[in-house]
């Protein structure tokens, strides 16, 4: 399995050890599990945005007609240049 070598202050190193003696189990599985734990929330965040971004373009017409002053000047419209 692919490695990565990973540095901590003194002060990070010594909480890590704290953490892990308190949740019993090894530094490196602390680590790891913190890590993977991060990916899986990267991961819901990217799917929950892409979700989010099919249902307001599928509904697009509908926040316009709700939300008109939000929408952007059509063309031609707005400030002089």
């Amino acid at each position: 399995m692919p490695a990565l070598n990973v540095e901590f202050s003194d002060r990070e190193l010594e909480d890590l050890r704290q953490i892990a003696k308190e949740r019993g189990t090894s530094m490196k599985a602390l680590v790891r599990e913190a890590a993977a734990a991060d990916i899986a929330r990267h991961r819901a965040l990217q799917e929950g945005a892409e979700a989010f971004r099919r249902f307001f373009a599928s509904h697009a017409d509908e926040f316009a007609a709700a939300f008109p002053d939000d929408e952007p000047p059509a063309k031609g419209e707005g400030r002089a240049a």
